[in-house]
């Protein structure tokens, strides 16, 4: 809250107009300022100076001339002066004053800074602390204290943290909201509230927002437990601080969890989802789901704390219900939910997919099931619409899916079903799906791809739906279409090799043609390639490994104080997706470094480096080139990717809470940033495993 100094009564008497003046015209003597302190002229050298309105003074010469002892402490940056009961600490750089030995805590709008080797405070802060009359005179430039005056002191900014008193305890989740005694502060763009340590006067950002009249929601950590100062910042849209204030607090967090989305006796008739409510910042939350009927326990994987869990309830799962939640905080203790009894009813469901009903099928595609219950053997069958005469494609004990290549014979209107049996023997069947058959005779190279870069031996295989009685491959040349066997044989689905020359070098396409038992040809698509037998570079390092850290840690800080993103969060990112700066793309033909530490597919500030990434074609899965960005540096590289976080729509979600490393490692994984779900978990056990959070202290 604001600076407001309890039992104290002084007088301050401060007329400042004057114009800002630089420290160094101050101490070359230009309009130097005078200090009198009881009618007694003080020289000082560096002489006072006037910074944001406010006039900064040796901190030692004037506390000693008030009979007041002041003590420097190199290892944190504090001055810490003493009169009587009257004391104050003040920190270099920082606007955090602490009064009565830590009990009592404010916020200057102009932070103690080091000049010429002398530490220069706010002499009002001074004034305050030590029960002294000040009083300015603009003719002379002079400033008189005088130790006996005294008044009451008015606060440094006219604004309150009105959701939280002073000492309060918090337990858990809580409202901060500020309120502005007069007008809101001009310029204003930006509230910022941060939880600082008393001692060191840093800590965490637990919320901020565009609308400095809004209510936030903080959600507290257990590693910030104990004696705190909560702060409230008001910053300009280029981030320069306007207003702030401060208000100690007790944090004790008591977890609690609750289970949200189902409802006591609830009947479940089909998929449902859930998820837990916090008042605590916790990594990861998983669901029990406990058959009472048959004692079954279903446990699920690490789940996001802050989203929602879905659930399909198999046949075996029917019967009365309890769901629990265990939601599980940095040092791995869980935190268990009331539980949620339910009745789960769901019926048996079997559901054929993998093709669109009306779907002409001519290329191979992929039938699987959707069910809720086991099944020991499952029939692919097809039947003919107009003939009405059913056959089985495939018939597999247990369960599988199946690759369905039709062949000519089977040209037509067909139905596809799918009939299971489930342990017990009971026989079940699924809808029908309705297709067209071409019955296209069809041969499809399946071992090479579009654009797919060949830089050695090289298999060749195809696949049919009819008999063929023998195959050839060939290589031909994309200017002239001439065409040479690379190779040949009668056994259509064997896997040939071809190993490229030098003279093969270039661009070209490979295609495949056969001969069915009635003498007709088929012709695979030509499909373009390219033959490179020359020197090929792999990614290299950015950094040696034992030096990444500290490396990322700096571009991380650097960034943070740019766009508030944690720092904690942007240095495990790096980390784990450059493995510590081993593996960046570099140009896979030049050996160009692309400094690319995330790597983002285009155009960078140095163009592009050409690198290998994965395609399919006719099912299998090849490497082909593609451009990747490439930077100048390192940094170039780190300002790029936070560009595409704070800029892509669908990353807005993220923002909200991008000051935080946990809070903003489930964020990115919700907004599709990876497909491994493990990677929110990933991101933390780094963070703590290096004590990244320290990087996303900041003061005031």
């Amino acid at each position: 809250m604001a600076f407001n100094y309890f039992g104290r009564v002084l007088t301050v008497l401060i007329l400042t107009t004057v114009m800002l003046v630089g420290a160094a015209q101050a101490a070359a003597g230009a309009d130097t300022i005078r200090i009198v302190v009881d009618g007694q002229p003080i020289n000082s050298s560096p002489a006072p100076f006037i910074q944001k309105g406010r006039t900064l003074v040796p901190v030692r010469l004037v506390s000693e001339t008030l009979g007041a002892q002041v003590d420097w402490h190199k290892e944190d940056k504090t001055v810490t002066i003493v009169k009587a009961d009257k004391d104050v600490k003040l920190r270099i750089d920082n606007r955090l004053v602490d009064y009565d030995r830590g009990n009592e805590f404010g916020v200057t709008d102009v932070s103690p800074e080091i000049f010429n080797g002398r530490t220069f405070v706010p002499l009002r802060l001074v004034s305050n602390a030590l029960g002294v009359a000040v009083e300015w005179d603009n003719d002379s430039r002079t400033v008189f204290v005088d130790s006996d005056g005294v008044a009451a002191i008015t606060p440094f900014f006219e604004m309150d943290i009105q959701t939280v008193q002073p000492g309060q305890t918090i337990p858990g989740i809580t409202q901060l909201a500020v309120i502005f005694k007069n007008d809101d502060p001009s310029g204003a763009a930006e509230v910022k509230y941060l939880l600082l340590d008393p001692e060191t006067g840093r800590g965490p950002v637990i919320a901020r927002g565009d609308d400095i009249n809004a209510a936030y929601q903080w959600l507290p950590d257990q590693l910030h437990s104990g004696s705190r100062v909560l702060a409230a910042v008001i910053n300009d849209k280029n981030g320069r601080f306007l207003a702030g204030s401060v208000v100690p607090v007790q944090v004790a967090v008591s977890p609690w969890v609750a289970l949200t989305g189902l409802q006591s006796g609830q009947d479940i008739v089909d998929s449902v989802s859930f998820k837990a409510d916090l008042n605590f910042v916790a990594e990861y939350v998983r669901y029990e789901i406990t058959n009472q009927v048959t004692g079954n326990v279903i446990t699920t994987g690490e789940a996001d704390p802050q989203g929602a869990y879905s659930w399909t309830p198999q046949l075996t799962d029917n019967g009365k219900t309890i769901v629990r939640a265990f939601a599980y905080d940095r040092y791995g203790n869980a935190h268990e939910s009331e539980p949620v009894a339910i009745n789960v009813n769901v019926k048996r469901q079997l559901t054929l997919r993998g093709i669109a009903p009306g779907a002409s099928v001519e290329r191979p595609d992929t039938l699987y099931l959707s069910r809720n219950f086991a099944i020991s053997q499952v029939d692919y069958l097809v039947k003919n619409v107009e003939t009405g005469k059913e056959e089985i494609l495939a018939s597999q004990k247990g369960y599988a899916s199946y690759r369905w290549f039709p062949v000519p014979q089977q040209v037509g209107t067909w139905e596809l079903t799918a009939r299971v049996k489930d342990d017990a023997g009971n026989v079940f069947t699924s809808n029908s799906i309705k297709v067209k058959v071409p019955g296209t005779p069809l041969l499809l190279l399946k071992t090479v791809g579009p654009e797919e870069v060949l830089t050695g031996t090289t298999k060749l295989k195809c696949e049919t739906n009819v008999p063929l009685n023998d195959i050839t491959y060939y290589l031909i040349d994309s200017q002239t279409g001439a065409k040479r066997v690379i190779a040949s044989g009668n056994d259509v689905t064997a896997e040939y090799s071809w190993t490229p020359q030098e003279e093969d070098e270039g661009q070209w396409r490979i295609q495949a043609e056969a001969v069915t038992a009635e003498g007709k040809k088929l012709i695979t698509e030509a499909v373009p390639i390219r033959v490179y037998l020359g020197k090929t570079y792999q990614s290299r390092p950015v950094i040696e490994k034992s030096k990444f850290l500290d490396f990322a840690a700096n571009l991380a800080k650097e960034s943070r104080e740019k766009t508030g993103m944690s720092a904690a969060l942007q240095t495990a990112q790096a980390i784990l997706e450059t493995g510590w700066g081993q593996y960046t793309p570099v140009d896979k033909y030049t050996g160009q470094m692309s400094y690319n530490l995330f790597g983002i597919k285009g155009k960078g500030s140095a163009g592009s480096v050409i690198s290998n990434t994965w395609e399919e074609y006719n099912g299998n899965k090849f490497r082909v080139d593609a451009a990747f960005r490439a930077y100048a540096n390192a940094g170039q590289s780190w300002t790029d990717h936070k560009k595409l976080l704070l800029s892509a729509s669908r990353y807005q979600p993220f923002r909200e809470v991008m000051y935080d490393g946990t809070l903003g490692a489930w964020a990115l994984k919700r907004a599709g940033y990876a497909t491994d779900s493990q990677y929110p978990l990933k991101l933390m056990r780094i963070i703590k495993l290096y004590d990244l959070h320290l990087l996303d202290e900041e003061g005031i």
